[in-house]
């Protein structure tokens, strides 16, 4: 690399710390022992959940925490990605390790469709086209019979590793794990590129960043390709591991609200944020839920609101600012 080449290149670019990954891949090799430690099927549950919304967020926050436009809609991308690797292996037998990678590439192909008339909409405008296109999608789902309508569709029952069909819920924890590690690789080497400097310039001071000559429009529409796809990634994964999905479950105005709050107790615009929100929320939500059970008429909903409410009140950047409030940083 020339000198010229170094000067051209964006803050971060040069001299890419490898620690955060090998720290990530430490705390993925842990994670994956879990299962020969703990045999409790629940627990299990909700470390996987926990990781896969941790996931969901950090694919949500190069959207709405980097380039700062908030999408209420993200649920979407989880049901189309979800849908064709169900409606793939159903009709025509195709193999989740082709379908999920596909369902990402449509859910991709979608966002670079509708990317274009909602990205240049801001603020409130922004979210509500998403809620929008969130309940276009249902729609649509609830009256296409040949993809189950309302009823949904439901995986096979078998024990096939090459159909990602297990008996056990191990498996695909160890999937998730996989993922999660591969979700959080990506966004990293995105946020410290090129192009995650641009996102936050664009994030910062739109109109500035265009009088620098920083093509806006291109790198809006990558941040919401490149979310919508690792999105829609996961949303076939969840598929195989409920292994039953329908419109209301998929297309779930809930779970997008609930991947934009992960992310905001944790941190908005920062790594580490969505996955710490997940695993304190997570854990919180399911284990009320099961404590309480239908007594509880929404009590796991109050104290998840309540923990939103106590954290914006004493930690407006999210649990990761008490790393900086003890002065470690």
């Amino acid at each position: 690399m020339t000198q010229t080449d170094k000067h051209t290149l964006a803050p971060g670019e040069a001299g890419l710390p490898k620690w955060p990954m090998a720290l990530a891949l430490v705390v993925a090799l842990l994670l994956a022992l879990v299962p020969l430690v703990v045999r409790d099927a629940f627990t299990l549950q909700v470390l996987l959940l926990a990781i896969m919304f941790g996931a969901l967020g950090a694919c949500w926050n190069l959207v709405g925490g980097f380039l700062g436009r908030i999408s209420f809609g993200h649920g979407v991308f989880v049901g189309v990605g979800a849908y064709t690797t169900l409606l793939l292996l159903q009709h025509l037998k195709l193999t989740p390790l082709l379908g999920i990678p596909l369902g990402g590439v449509i859910s991709a192909a979608l966002a670079w469709l509708v990317g274009g008339p909602t990205l240049r909409l801001s603020g409130h405008y922004f979210a509500m086209a998403t809620i929008a296109l969130l309940q276009i999608g249902l729609l649509l789902m609830v009256n296409w019979e040949w993809a189950g309508g309302a009823v949904g569709l439901e995986a096979p029952i078998a024990d096939a590793p090459w159909m990602l069909l297990f008996r056990t819920k191990v498996p695909y924890y160890w999937i998730a794990v996989g993922l999660a590690f591969l979700t959080f690789l990506c966004t990293y080497l995105l946020v410290h590129s090129r192009t995650g400097f641009y996102w936050r310039a664009i994030n910062g001071d739109e109109a500035a960043a265009r009088s620098l000559g920083v093509p806006a429009d291109r790198y809006k529409m990558l941040a919401f390709v490149m979310s919508a796809g690792m999105t829609g990634v996961w949303g076939g994964f969840f598929a195989m591991y409920v292994g039953f999905i329908d419109p209301e479950s998929m297309f779930s105005l809930t779970m997008s609200v609930q991947v934009v709050l992960v992310t905001i107790l944790g941190g908005v615009g920062t790594l580490v944020g969505p996955w710490l929100g997940a695993a304190l929320l997570l854990p919180l939500s399911e284990g009320t839920r099961v404590a309480w059970g239908s007594s509880g008429l929404g009590l796991d909903l109050l104290i998840f609101g309540l923990a939103i409410l106590l954290v914006t009140l004493f930690l407006p950047g999210g649990l990761v600012t008490l790393r900086r409030r003890r002065g470690t940083t």
